[in-house]
């Protein structure tokens, strides 16, 4: 199989969608928020996908500084795509666009969670999330 990998390489709502809905992210994204997802598209500042030919088999989205953090949105593989290393090079990808002192940070997905650790992450437990809608008292 030749999975062809590329940095910023723009890719449209529909693609997008159509991979996070050939995930188990399809169920945790506003997929069927037009505007949400354009502007995650949009506000995005690292994007590394993974072809297959002409489709889009796999992204690692990301929003970071280069220098010290990385948050790492969206690690997404096609099902049919899984288990052949393709998140693992993704996330390779990623991390040579970093600075030497960048960090990658990421909310696992909860069927994801024991796959990181084996890849050199460690789990941090300081980790807060606001949920959206919800206001800071």
């Amino acid at each position: 199989m030749n999975v062809c990998y590329a940095v910023n390489e723009p890719i449209s709502r529909e693609q997008f969608v159509t991979l996070l809905n050939q995930t188990s992210l399809g169920e945790r994204r506003p997929v069927d928020d037009d505007e949400c997802i354009t502007g995650m598209l949009n506000n995005s500042n690292l994007m590394i996908t993974a072809w297959q030919g002409e489709q889009l088999v796999g992204i690692a989205r990301s929003v970071t500084d280069f220098s010290y953090a990385c948050y790492l949105s969206d690690l997404a593989v096609h099902e049919n795509y899984q288990r052949l290393g393709i998140g693992r090079e993704l996330m390779r990808q990623t991390q040579k666009q970093l600075g030497k002192r960048c960090k990658l940070i990421l909310i696992a997905a909860p069927a994801a969670n024991e796959y990181y650790e084996p890849l050199g992450f460690e789990q941090n437990e300081r980790c807060w999330v606001l949920p959206a809608g919800k206001r800071i008292v």
